[in-house]
């Protein structure tokens, strides 16, 4: 907890948490972190986009190597716990096995991947896309606010832009990613459990939709004479709450509304909105944004408008794997706790490191699911628990258990991936 805090003093700003991708804040986090992973008897380096990596070696060098991360920059005004509790709980459990002399059978990589978030350039896990090997080499011309563009930042970062590919990780050699995450949501803390096991991380579809109607007078235009866009955006918006609440294992998110021509005195002529759906199975996903599809086409009808909707964002969900599943749950269960297992609504670095191995994720309460916010916490007692439980996890889990088979399902190489802070 006491690493947490120093970790958020790697600030752009003294009085909010903000650090982004490629940047001298950047470079302090990472230089604090393998300060950390030297302490915990880790070699360290940077890989080729600024992911910190550490190697925990094992009895057996040939084994395949475990991978254990999260990442290291954050959204703006950030909480200080995402993130940062899965790349220096890791730390702390080698470090408690290196204290006492002790070594695993397998080697261990704990990852600080530079980027998950996407805030500088606005794409996400450009960290563990590198990795897994679902780097896309158009990204290296995505611009930040500043007009640089991303191969630019690495190089004066020190990287090579035409490196990157070195970053890569050969699935053979991997038996699994693991990632220790804030729940970022409020069902552990409503059931009174410290930690949960992750069943899968939700696939998202992001629309940007547009509604012409025809701007009039407010005063002049009767009630039954107008195509009011902004009327008919209403009801869609009402739609998407209802489809998704009548769904399970669905959510959708309205968040941004945009009314013009926006005079207090005129019947809107155009409204433009987002719809953010979420679930955990991409069949219960592709089945609302159909009925979202209907009702748009019905209110079209009705109102005499149009609808015209455009997919900015998807992204498949991922699954993580029953193997590891179990092996956290029996860790879990070990430090005399039920096990609640429960989906993620939020992406995250796994996501990614399914393109490359089997992934399983262990959810940490965390006060009120508060997230990406300064109000974000979590307790001592709580990170002592989770530490256990991945330390109990780690000395049980043998790399010869691992089935080909259960490897978690590949995405394909166009997916853009999603971080929790998109």
């Amino acid at each position: 907890m006491r690493w947490i805090d120093e970790l958020a003093e790697c600030s752009e700003h003294p009085v909010e948490l903000t650090r982004r991708y490629l940047t001298p804040e950047h470079a302090q986090a990472a230089e604090l972190i393998m300060e950390r992973m030297r302490e915990a008897g880790m070699d360290t380096w940077l890989d080729a986009v600024g992911n910190v990596i550490g190697r925990f070696p094992g009895r057996r060098p040939e084994a395949r190597r475990l991978i254990l991360g999260s990442h290291l920059d954050t959204v703006r005004n950030a909480g200080k716990y995402d993130g940062a509790l899965g790349v220096l709980l890791p730390i702390a459990c080698l470090k408690a096995l290196d204290e006492r002399g002790e070594r695993l059978e397998y080697p261990v990589d704990v990852i600080a991947f530079g980027d998950e978030e996407g805030l500088r350039f606005q794409a996400t896990l450009i960290g563990s896309r590198a990795v897994a090997g679902n780097f896309d080499p158009e990204l290296l011309t995505a611009v930040d606010g500043d007009g640089v563009r991303l191969r630019e930042a690495l190089r004066e970062f020190g990287l090579d832009p035409e490196a990157v590919a070195e970053a890569e990780y050969h699935r053979d050699d991997v038996a699994g990613y693991v990632e220790v995450h804030i729940e970022q949501g409020p069902v552990l803390e409503a059931e009174d459990r410290p930690v949960g096991v992750v069943t899968s991380i939700a696939g998202a579809t992001r629309m940007r939709v547009e509604v012409m109607g025809r701007a009039g007078h407010a005063g002049t235009v009767p009630m039954n004479l107008r195509y009011d866009a902004l009327a008919a955006a209403s009801e869609a918006v009402i739609a998407v709450e209802r489809i998704c609440s009548d769904i399970p294992g669905a959510v959708g998110t309205v968040g941004v509304l945009r009314t013009m021509p926006g005079a207090v005195n005129v019947i809107p002529g155009v409204v433009e909105f987002s719809v953010d759906v979420r679930a955990g199975s991409d069949g219960v996903r592709r089945r609302v944004l159909r009925r979202i599809g209907e009702a748009f086409a019905a209110i079209e009808e009705r109102r005499g408008v149009l609808f015209d909707s455009v997919i900015t964002h998807e992204t498949r969900a991922a699954q993580c794997s029953p193997w590891l599943m179990h092996c956290l749950g029996r860790a879990i269960e070990a430090e005399g706790l039920d096990v609640r297992e429960l989906p993620s609504g939020a992406g995250h670095d796994a996501m990614a490191m399914a393109h490359l191995t089997a992934v399983g994720m262990l959810f940490v309460r965390c006060k009120e699911g508060i997230s990406h916010h300064p109000a974000e916490s979590m307790t001592e007692a709580d990170a002592e628990v989770a530490a256990q439980v991945l330390l109990r996890f780690l000395e049980e889990f043998d790399p010869g258990e691992w089935d080909s088979d259960d490897r978690a399902e590949v995405p394909p190489d166009d997916d853009p991936g999603m971080g929790d802070g998109a």
